[in-house]
């Protein structure tokens, strides 16, 4: 399938993203344009971990996940996250069908050497889920979980890596990251910041030694890395807005967009 869009929407972005960002999915799915969401949900997930009095616990803007964080997770993601994103997109008119990286082992991975406990380093991601659903008209929304090659174990994966590794695996035309930020921003001289519109991979990995990126933009630039090297054309990071997100659609620029290299054709 051509064309196809992933969009990442980020769980601090959530509750924020306007009615008029879920008419704008709807529209383009009116208009044909098939469209795939990946979803986190970070400040749902803490908030639900303080209920239960677990303290959240972050490495490099990556969660670190033990076993009973790891039941709280899939509780939040794949239900009330998930099951929202859904109504909400069908309050507007869209068609939408949810589901997670675990469902029909979308996303299989290892536990990770890193020391991060239940979180799971995607070695695979399988279309056939997505494909199915965006064949029988709907919108795929999907939980970043993941599950091992034998189906024992489930692991936690940040949204941001998932949406990337669903993306290269569709062989996405585009992946959006929708944020709280309009996108890159390079601090200047007198204190402020301006936006970069434009980065390649090189570019990218000198802002993350100089600092200019850090924390949760860390994963999600590496992520944009990922899928660049496996066929997705560009990534674009970006705020939630419809304005955005429809000119994002339509090829326009809109705040970062990221290559392999510069000079690489639109």
């Amino acid at each position: 399938m051509e064309g196809i869009i992933v969009i990442k929407c980020g769980g601090s972005t959530m509750e924020q993203l306007p009615d008029t960002f879920f008419q704008a999915i709807a529209k383009l799915q009116r208009e044909g344009k098939p469209i795939v969401i990946v979803h986190g949900g970070g400040p749902a997930i803490n908030g639900m971990l303080d209920k239960v009095q677990i303290t959240p616990q972050f490495v490099d803007g990556l969660r670190v996940t033990c076993e009973d964080t790891l039941r709280v997770v899939e509780m939040v993601l794949c239900g009330s996250i998930n099951k929202a994103l859904v109504r909400r997109l069908t309050q507007a008119g869209a068609k939408a069908w949810g589901a997670s990286g675990i469902d029909g082992q979308t996303l299989i991975a290892e536990k990770t050497t890193k020391p991060l406990g239940w979180v799971g380093e995607v070695k695979q991601a399988d279309t056939t889920i997505p494909l199915a659903i965006l064949g029988q008209g709907y919108v795929p929304v999907i939980a970043p979980l993941s599950v091992s090659a034998d189906g024992s174990d489930a692991f936690n994966v940040n949204a941001d890596i998932a949406a990337g590794a669903i993306a290269a695996s569709l062989s996405a035309e585009k992946l959006v990251m929708v944020t709280d930020v309009p996108g890159i921003l390079r601090p200047l001289s007198d204190g402020s910041k301006e936006l970069v519109q434009e980065t390649s991979a090189d570019e990218i990995q000198q802002m993350i030694a100089d600092g200019v990126i850090t924390g949760g933009m860390i994963p999600k630039v590496q992520a944009a890395l990922d899928a660049l090297s496996q066929g997705v054309n560009q990534v674009v990071i970006c705020r939630g807005t419809a304005e955005d997100l429809l000119a994002v659609s339509a090829g326009e620029a809109v705040g970062t967009t990221v290559r392999m290299n510069v000079n690489q054709p639109q």
